[in-house]
């Protein structure tokens, strides 16, 4: 095979081939973020078929979140190593050979199983495309507009996942939400070798092998114990299991900066503007996904909804987030500082926290527009983000750069369940009658089945009041989101102020690094 020639010793502008390219990244990108969201309308139909225990069910639908989020900064490492069109071949191979078993599979046993190994395929796809794009645009401003596009891409492909499912499921059967990935990746395998350049780092050193179980003990038991806290409440399990991965955080990160081949090297956050961009990439994460928590409920349970209607009426906040990222990137093009439009973005999504703040029981059209509005603020940060995260760093480690940009992603995403889940169930809780069963004090759901029990007015009263309790826990929820990005966009306006000046210096000493860069073959 011919060789492709991975970068080119300054910056120079992309062409027709790497755009194609990128749309070729960006199928596999799609498929990886909708499976996070895939099975939400197949579940009753696996359910039918394979009859799952409660908790295989639960593994089921968590198992691919967990391994995804558990070895993504193994196989950002490991790409920096090997390179990331081949850890991206070997991704696509995997994800979908498992694809094709979860379609088919007989048992829970074997979709769990299934599941898994997607996890582990779409661990290996997600900071490879990433870093791919690092690679391909070295011209800034055409960095900034691809990035803008993996950006939209990764957020849309949530929303579109549940839909997907809906329609998959209404016409066909459940196994077709996973054969939807075979001919994506099977373009992938096919144009990849010929439209993506090859780039790993020419001198990784030893790779740390201790450092893949500390850090899958750190991520797993943290996420693990947020993403239960909102339904479950602060059990001590579940405390138990963040504190633990906590200590095995700090084991991670000791080791990282004492051994003499890290996992993730920590020179990665000597530049001014890299730390800051994953501790705010966090924040972000936190104001969307603690939202979600609330808004799918609220269109169901609140509002009535099928799941269906539910999941094709949230695709409309989806409409804007198109043209958030672009016009983030468009901005800081034309000269307004990066730390300006970061700002911009939190103040804009915690508007969009303000609006769902109003909402009341039959607010339909204010709490899309309220998401609509939080999540293009929220696109428009994680661009940016993005952007400043890769340009801070030299080709040789956008890999590793990537994975904790995404690490974070993933961390960020359950502590905004967790702590808005949390307050939203307190205000809920407060709100319910005393004299209420003790299910309908749990959540909405079990309030308005105890209602559907209940004769006449005694029912609707309740379903009633749990209703409006709901909405009011989600408006505490809602201020407090707000409060929590707009001080995010005080910190980013501050902190971000002198990350321009060290991106340049940073595409320099990338391009001195690229000429060292071997090619694929």
């Amino acid at each position: 095979m011919r060789t492709v020639l991975a970068m080119t010793t300054n910056p120079s502008r992309a062409g027709r081939r790497e755009w194609t390219a990128l749309g070729v990244l960006m199928l596999p990108l799609l498929l990886v973020s909708m499976d996070v969201s895939v099975l939400y309308f197949a579940i009753p139909a696996i359910s039918a078929d394979l009859e799952p225990s409660g908790t295989q069910q639960l593994w089921i639908f968590d198992v691919y979140g967990f391994v995804l989020a558990g070895l993504l900064m193994t196989m950002g490492s490991v790409g920096d190593r090997i390179g990331r069109r081949r850890l991206l071949l070997a991704g696509a191979v995997a994800f979908g050979a498992a694809s094709l078993v979860a379609a088919y599979a007989d048992s829970a046993e074997t979709l769990i199983a299934a599941r898994a190994v997607l996890g582990i395929g779409g661990a290996t796809l997600m900071p490879s495309t990433l870093a791919l794009v690092r690679t391909m645009f070295t011209d800034p401003a055409q960095r900034a507009k691809a990035i803008a596009l993996w950006s939209g891409v990764m957020t849309a492909g949530v929303a579109l996942g549940s839909v997907l499912s809906g329609v998959l499921v209404e016409y066909f059967w459940w196994g077709s939400v996973f054969l939807v990935n075979l001919p994506a990746m099977a373009l992938l395998l096919v144009l990849g070798p010929f439209l993506l350049p090859e780039s790993k780092d020419p001198a990784p050193g030893r790779f740390d092998w201790p450092s893949v179980p500390l850090s899958m003990a750190a991520v797993l038991p943290v996420v693990y114990g947020l993403k239960e806290i909102p339904s479950e409440g602060w059990n001590v399990r579940y405390v138990v299991s963040v504190t633990v991965g906590l200590l095995f955080a700090a084991l991670f990160v000791h080791r990282q900066r004492t051994t003499a081949s890290p996992m993730i090297s920590p020179a990665l956050f000597r530049g001014r503007g890299f730390a800051p961009a994953v501790a705010l990439n966090l924040v972000s994460a936190f104001g969307m996904m603690g939202s979600a928590f609330f808004t799918t409920q609220y269109l169901q349970s609140v509002l009535g909804k099928s799941a269906m209607e539910a999941a094709l009426w949230a695709l409309l906040p989806s409409v804007p987030i198109g043209f958030a990222a672009p016009v983030a990137a468009s901005l800081v093009q034309r000269g307004v500082h990066r730390a300006h439009v970061v700002a911009a973005g939190f103040a804009v999504a915690a508007c969009g926290y303000g609006l769902l703040a109003l909402a009341g029981t039959d607010s339909l059209w204010l709490v899309l527009a309220a998401c609509g509005v939080l999540a293009s603020g929220i696109v428009m940060v994680m661009s940016q983000l993005m952007d400043l995260a890769l340009g801070t760093v030299p080709v040789e480690r956008a890999g590793s750069a990537s994975s904790l940009m995404e690490t974070g992603t993933e961390f960020g995403g359950a502590l905004g369940m967790a702590v808005l889940g949390s307050v939203g169930t307190a205000v809920y809780r407060h709100g319910v009658p005393d004299s209420a069963p003790a299910a309908a004090h749990e959540t909405l759901g079990g309030a308005l089945a105890v209602a559907d029990r209940l004769p006449g007015r005694a029912g609707d009263a309740l379903a009633t009041a749990a209703r409006e309790a709901f909405t009011q826990g989600m408006q505490g929820a809602a201020v407090t989101g707000a409060v929590v990005l707009a001080g995010a966009a005080v910190l980013a306006a501050t902190v971000l102020r002198r990350a321009r000046v060290h991106e340049q210096a940073a595409t320099e000493n990338a391009g001195q690094a690229d000429r060292l860069s071997p090619s694929g073959v």
